[in-house]
């Protein structure tokens, strides 16, 4: 085989890093490079991110230290079996990539991943070397996610917390019976295991810090994961119900769902097609719901049809929501608590609080909770104002038709 140089070990290694979803930057702590000390800084409200079309985040170098894996996981494009062209990296060579790209202003920070080589501690050990490296030798304040291996030795996912900014441990699939089946060499125990240990490690070091202000940072971004959607038979029920457990007994920070994309020479166990891009889509909005707007996942999960326990992909959660509780609405904008007022399709997080606000001092009408929202055609059928009362939404059969977003054709040329 012909020895590769870093600029094709770079397309390949990026390439095959596009499938794992988890790349935010928030959540950080602030650092920065003033006095000429160290290279690289942080802000605490996240880095800019550049976005490609398909909504992935690419402001991070985000690669792959390589794409070999020990590991027959029959829904990974990096699988033992597959037929993929490989690659690997040193660790000097990423940190050399890292620190180029950065002072060329291509990136922000870097985002490591790996197949498994030779063993779980191996790989763990190379990913922590590049992380150290470049904390230690080159000074680099700038940010680092590191996906860490469950089966690695805890030790050495202790580093990586103390290194990284981030770090994140991918559950990948929905179900037990899911992952048994598709990723027979993969153990929910080890990876719910190390995902508590890194909480444990979260709340020390945040402890220590209270105590003494030299204790060392752990992971001051966090943890998160990721769950592929579509490749088992696992529901929308099924994914939120999975979701809110892990964000309950693990604190995470995120929680990312990816859709399954089909893979050359898959195994017959596998989907032919891809389950379609909205229902990522409705998952992120319901993943909000519970993160921002005080949904219960079973408030969440009641919004899902019956008969297949999916979200309907043509409206939001929301909305779905809202529609099957209809009782519960109107709701007047002029004395409902915050509660319900979040529960009103359209309004978001800051149009409560800024209704809230404005109603300690007058009766809001109609034309005061337009100024705080895109829409008002879609919020009307569900609030009540000093001069507004909706006639459409008492006793009517079909409610759906008249809130639903109209299904446009778009332009080519637009």
């Amino acid at each position: 085989m012909a020895q590769l140089d870093v600029r094709e070990k770079l397309e390949i290694l990026a390439d095959a890093a596009k499938y794992d979803a988890s790349c935010a930057s928030s959540g950080t702590s602030k650092r920065n490079s003033v006095g000429g000390k160290g290279i690289g800084s942080t802000e605490g409200s996240g880095i800019c991110h550049a976005y490609a079309p398909d909504g992935r985040c690419i402001s991070l170098l985000k690669i792959l230290l390589t794409n070999s894996c020990v590991f027959d996981c029959h829904y990974c494009i990096n699988r033992k079996s597959s037929n993929v062209r490989r690659a690997r990296f040193t660790a000097q060579e990423v940190v050399t990539l890292t620190l180029s790209f950065y002072r060329r202003n291509y990136i922000e920070g870097l985002f490591l991943s790996s197949g498994i080589i030779k063993s779980s501690n191996y790989t763990m050990e190379q990913i922590v070397e590049v992380a150290r490296s470049l904390r230690e030798d080159h000074d680099f304040r700038g940010y680092i996610h590191l996906k860490t291996i469950p089966d690695a030795d805890p030790e050495l996912v202790h580093q990586a917390g103390l290194y990284a900014d981030r770090v994140s441990i991918n559950v990948e699939l929905p179900t037990v019976g899911g992952l048994q089946r598709l990723a027979p060499e993969k153990d929910i125990g080890r990876i719910e295991g190390a995902m508590a240990d890194t909480k444990s490690a979260i709340i020390d070091t945040k402890d220590a810090r209270k105590k003494y202000k030299s204790a060392p940072k752990f992971a001051p971004a966090g943890q998160s994961t990721q769950m592929i959607v579509g490749a088992d038979a696992a529901t929308d029920r099924d994914i939120v119900g999975k979701a809110a457990s892990l964000y309950d007994r693990f604190s995470l920070r995120r929680v990312y769902y990816s859709a399954f994309s089909p893979i050359p020479e898959a195994s017959s166990v596998l989907p032919l097609k891809r389950p379609p891009l909205m229902r990522e889509h409705r998952l992120y909005q319901s993943d909000w719901l519970m993160r921002f707007y005080d949904y219960t996942p079973t408030e969440v999960q009641a919004a899902v049809d019956p008969a297949t326990g999916m979200l309907p992909l043509d409206i939001d959660p929301k909305l779905a929501w809202a529609l099957k509780f209809r009782e519960r609405f109107p709701v007047d904008v002029n004395r409902a608590p915050k509660e319900m007022l979040l529960r009103v399709p359209g309004l978001g997080t800051k149009a409560v609080a800024s209704i809230l606000s404005a109603r300690r001092w007058r009766r809001l009408r109609l034309d005061d909770v337009a100024r705080l929202t895109v829409s008002i055609a879609k919020i009307r059928p569900f609030i009540v104002t000093e001069d507004w009362r909706p006639t459409l939404i008492d006793g009517r059969a079909d409610l759906r038709p008249i809130v639903a977003p109209k299904r446009e054709q778009m332009e080519l040329f637009a």
